[in-house]
């Protein structure tokens, strides 16, 4: 695999989101991230919220069982998330901001004004082998207090830029789209593994894979989504179609 590869992490927590709907056992977030495998995706990426709303403690134990590819295990940064990954010890562990009310992720971690506190929760993951990353704004000042903290690797939150690009908004998605940017160079001078995601789409995905500093992208919900109208394996080849066709 050639060091231009861009990796797509593909995140099944909204297969979950249907099966708890009904509150049973289909459909089966650990068969979509085995299909997810099989199709070519690097990574599986997963949420494991406090409140249990998708992804649950059992689909955990059974995707560290099944994955040949590696999992990004996202948390929130609560001593019974850190317990539980160090218990499990996966590839990566995704640190984000949670709120109990809201919907999705909303905006990146606050790194700067917890930066002690961050530092010392991180420490045991990355102790445990464990490939920290922080989920943060396009923000030079959370950027250096990322690297500071002891992070191996950044993933911009791409939210504001996909939002602004949704509304038709131009001019905000351009200037969304340069903060992206400079602090994708930003973070990769720093020796940051810099990842991406966050509401990204068939229109929106390739200014960011362009980006030659950004070494993988996690999408979810579009995926899942697109999963029903063309099935999972050609969701993701379309994907993997645009983000090889940006990066060349």
């Amino acid at each position: 695999m050639s060091d231009n590869h861009l990796r797509l992490g593909v995140n099944i927590d909204h297969v979950a989101t249907v099966r708890n709907a009904r509150g049973g056992a289909y459909p089966d977030p650990l068969r979509a991230a085995k299909l997810a495998e099989e199709a070519g995706a690097d990574g599986i990426t997963a949420h494991l919220r406090e409140d249990r709303r998708h992804i649950s403690d059992a689909d955990i134990d059974g995707l560290m069982e099944v994955l040949s590819v590696p999992l990004n295990f996202e948390m929130a940064a609560t001593p019974e998330m850190q317990k539980i990954a160090l218990r499990h010890k996966p590839h990566a562990v995704c640190i984000v901001p949670e709120k109990r009310e809201e919907r999705t992720t909303e905006g990146g971690l606050e790194v700067a004004r917890e930066e002690n506190k961050l530092a010392h929760f991180i420490a045991p993951l990355r102790d445990a082998g464990c490939r920290v990353s922080i989920f943060i704004a396009a923000d030079q000042r959370q950027i250096e207090a990322a690297h500071r903290i002891g992070a191996e690797v950044i993933e911009l939150h791409t939210g504001a830029y996909c939002d602004a690009m949704a509304d038709d908004h131009d001019d905000k998605a351009n200037s969304e789209l340069e903060a992206l940017r400079e602090m994708s160079v930003f973070a990769h001078s720093l020796g940051l593994e810099v990842h991406a995601g966050h509401g990204l789409t068939y229109d929106t995905v390739q200014p960011i894979a362009a980006f030659p500093e950004v070494r993988e992208l996690n999408i979810g919900h579009f995926l899942i989504g697109e999963a029903i109208f063309r099935g999972l394996t050609p969701a993701m080849a379309e994907m993997r179609r645009l983000m090889d066709e940006a990066r060349e």
